[in-house]
């Protein structure tokens, strides 16, 4: 039989077999701001964020990213978030209670993932869901980087367990 992971959900405080969703609360971009511009040049909340520089506003949005498990019946799910220009930001806001829009927007992904270095940003392609659930990603298929390789070619359970671990040992560091 199978060995599941057990971890402790960090919203509900209960154990799960299941594999957890690897999510990030807030962009790179944001996290890197001080405690002080984080109160007074940005808004955050679960599915938006801007940042509004003196130069420049940065807009983003919350998306999911399926990693496909090659040797495993259940793939890695990511809660990432990806930075949209202006116009499609603004699209997005305006559809976001609109059960029925369904389109594409170019993004960038504003997130490092554990296991992967990230020199520059990946391009992604965002794509709206009905039933409001949040969007898409995926990944340019011709942008070289290891990430957009192993999205098409899928990982192995060893990897996906790993950073499942790398996660949530991270996540019971910073509350403590």
């Amino acid at each position: 039989m199978e060995k599941q992971i057990k971890y402790i959900c960090s919203c509900c405080g209960q154990e799960h077999n299941k594999w957890p969703a690897l999510t990030y609360s807030s962009p790179d971009n944001y996290n890197t701001l001080s405690q002080e511009d984080k109160e007074t040049i940005a808004e955050l909340d679960s599915d938006f964020c801007i940042i509004k520089h003196l130069d420049q506003t940065d807009r983003f949005i919350r998306c999911t990213l399926t990693q496909k498990v090659n040797d495993h019946c259940e793939d890695l799910e990511y809660g990432l978030w990806v930075s949209l220009s202006e116009k499609s930001f603004e699209d997005y806001s305006k559809n976001y209670n609109n059960e029925n829009h369904e389109t594409t927007y170019f993004g960038w992904l504003c997130n490092d993932i554990s296991d992967y270095e990230f020199n520059e940003s990946v391009p992604m392609t965002v794509f709206t869901q009905k039933d409001n659930r949040r969007p898409l990603l995926v990944p340019h298929e011709d942008f070289n980087h290891q990430f957009v390789k192993d999205y098409y070619n899928g990982i192995s359970k060893c990897l996906a367990e790993k950073r499942i671990n790398n996660i949530l040992y991270k996540k019971s560091i910073q509350q403590v």
